[in-house]
């Protein structure tokens, strides 16, 4: 996770590990061509693109865990540039057996062969979350396994909305009020509402608005539609009367930091605020509510990594036995609290909100979660798109719409 406008991208490594002893304990049983290195001579490497120390060293310690358990080696590489380390392993031919695989480098891995497609073969497929596997099936294939995700909410500073008046009786359920609280809450120190530039942030008020870039198998662009244009519209509305300024006009890197730094009094960030919040603002007071329903209803953007497994990994079974530790219940939950992360896997609702009963408005979107864009060249589209919306106050919406929705078409048309 990242904290600026890339962090709905991060989280990346690759994990080698050991051999894995196959002695017939049930599970996946892999007869469909899959390499495997005779037993006992089999070590797994796995590279992960880490947000920080605390989820390497929880990462190191679930596979050594599992090694021990397994009685296969294994060696965990936290990557400083993932997607350029995984290609060059993928040119050698020797890449990292398990790593962390973006949606945005999820198309461009497995149209090259890369990536070896498992998903199906996981004794723990079902209790993924749909639209995440939706986010790593390409080609009709779902290639990996879901690691966590997260969604965005309204943050909310309560010392300042009790300042101005407002009660819980005045947080917002619809665009209307959350207009009215974001002018109420602007004052000579602060604005109202602070947002990142980009659309992993005013994406999700075109969701609410009933749109998306691309529709539901990702054939067709879907951008120059009036539904986009009116969560634009209304965004452009808030930045106009003041209410709400981008995180660049308030001199922070990202929402959170305008947040914590006392430069506005909500912000639209992820679950990964928590842990920015505690180490860097810790006596900032915030609350977390699911984001206010647009015209189309309620809406949010979610993001997340998968655990791929390399095509040319000589050890795809034990690597496979692997992932179903890393994405089981009782590890997700140890990764949530070592690191703040939403598990992917249903199982682990009811528990997570149980330990983290002021975070549940981000699991709570997870119904109404679009996916970003995860064609290949889509991520180019969107960074075109970004650098638009950086003047989305003083630019015409439905230009940038047009414009991107020519952009958008291209790709398709080259997939």
């Amino acid at each position: 996770m990242q904290r600026s406008k890339s962090r709905w991208m991060l989280g990346a490594g690759i994990i080698t590990v050991g051999a894995l002893l196959l002695t017939g304990c049930g599970g996946s049983g892999f007869d469909d061509g899959a390499k495997s290195a005779a037993p006992g001579s089999q070590k797994l490497t796995v590279m992960i693109g880490s947000s920080g120390d605390a989820e390497t060293a929880a990462v190191k310690e679930a596979v050594a865990g599992w090694s021990t358990s397994s009685g296969t080696a294994s060696s965990v590489i936290a990557a400083a540039d993932l997607n350029q380390q995984l290609s060059q392993g993928f040119a050698s031919g020797k890449p990292a057996d398990v790593f962390y695989v973006s949606t945005d480098a999820l198309a461009g891995f497995a149209a090259n062969g890369s990536l070896y497609a498992y998903g199906d073969k996981l004794a723990n497929k079902a209790d993924f979350y749909p639209g995440l596997v939706d986010s790593f099936t390409y080609g009709g294939k779902f290639y990996c396994a879901p690691k966590d995700f997260s969604t965005l909410g309204l943050v909310i500073n309560t010392e300042m909305w009790k300042a101005a008046g407002l009660t819980d009786a005045d947080i917002p359920t619809n665009w209307d009020q959350l207009s009215a609280v974001a002018k109420k809450l602007t004052s000579g120190g602060h604005v109202g509402l602070a947002l990142s530039p980009e659309y992993a942030r005013l994406g999700a008020f075109m969701v609410q608005a009933g749109g998306t870039l691309l529709n539901a198998d990702q054939t067709q662009a879907t951008v120059n539609t009036p539904a986009n244009l009116a969560g634009l519209d209304y965004v452009k509305s808030l930045l106009k009367d003041g209410s709400a300024k981008f995180t660049t006009e308030l001199g922070a890197g990202w929402g959170g930091e305008a947040f914590g730094k006392g430069k506005a009094a909500m912000t639209v960030e992820g679950n990964w605020i928590a842990g920015a919040m505690t180490a860097d603002y810790p006596k900032v007071g915030y609350k977390v509510v699911q984001l206010p329903a647009g015209p189309q209803g309620a809406g949010t953007l979610q993001f997340s990594n998968c655990w791929g497994i390399a095509a040319d990994s000589p050890n795809k079974d034990a690597a496979v036995k692997l992932v179903e530790k890393l994405t089981s219940t009782d590890q997700q939950m140890a990764f949530a609290k070592a690191f703040g992360v939403m598990p992917s896997v249903q199982s682990a609702a009811a528990q997570w909100k149980s330990a983290n009963p002021a975070m549940t408005a981000f699991l709570d979107s997870a119904a109404g979660a679009k996916n970003m864009p995860s064609i290949k060249g889509s991520a180019d589209v969107v960074a075109d798109l970004n650098s638009q919306l950086e003047s989305l106050a003083t630019a015409d919406p439905a230009k940038i719409l047009a414009s991107t929705q020519k952009n958008m078409e291209a790709v398709v048309s080259a997939k």
